[in-house]
């Protein structure tokens, strides 16, 4: 079996698992606990994850997305994330679930809260709660409203596994906050994403 092969036919065994773990059920912290347990099993996996087949990024970007597998309709979208040192994101959330689990590397997921009551367009209240560090064995899970950034901080290079519900391009409402000055507007999807 090729490498190639390998992957596929393991990401479509982790997907399937994962329709299957939410299946029928409303989403809640626990069944995102187990896609989130799914997704660490095949992140687990880095030689089918490798740099000849997902280059990082080229001199003077931070980040390179690859497009895995997403459903015909756009759901239970999976990309493989390669970011440098010095890669922060907005402060954002997702309008969709979503689980990270590392390959290699370390990325820190910083976790925030929102406190307004939502009744001013393009204000919001938000505060930091926590941090995960996302690395091999340990992930994050998101629920749509959850807000976080992430930064890569200490390692060279991460190799991350991202999943969520809805593929990022749909993602047309999600938001940015912006700390220092209380606004929020909807976020650009960063990146392009590269097919694979």
């Amino acid at each position: 079996m090729t490498m190639q092969q390998e992957r596929t036919q393991a990401v479509a065994a982790t997907v399937d698992r994962v329709k299957s773990i939410l299946a029928g059920r409303d989403l809640d912290r626990a069944s995102l606990a187990r896609v989130l347990d799914a997704l660490k099993a095949l992140a687990a996996r880095p030689g089918i994850w490798n740099a000849a087949d997902f280059p990082g990024p080229e001199d003077g970007v931070r980040q390179a997305r690859y497009l895995i597998r997403e459903d015909a309709d756009r759901t239970y979208a999976l990309y493989l994330n390669v970011m440098k040192r010095g890669n922060r994101t907005p402060v954002h959330n997702h309008t969709t679930w979503a689980c990270i689990a590392a390959v290699e590397g370390a990325e820190s997921n910083y976790l925030y809260e929102r406190r307004d009551d939502r009744s001013r367009a393009g204000r919001a209240e938000v505060v930091e709660t926590g941090k995960v560090v996302v690395r091999p064995g340990a992930g994050v899970a998101l629920m749509p409203d959850d807000i976080h950034a992430v930064e890569i901080e200490d390692d060279d290079e991460i190799r991350h596994l991202h999943m969520y519900g809805r593929a990022l391009e749909t993602l047309t409402e999600r938001l940015a906050f912006d700390l220092a000055t209380g606004n929020c507007k909807v976020m650009d999807i960063g990146v392009k994403t590269r097919r694979c």
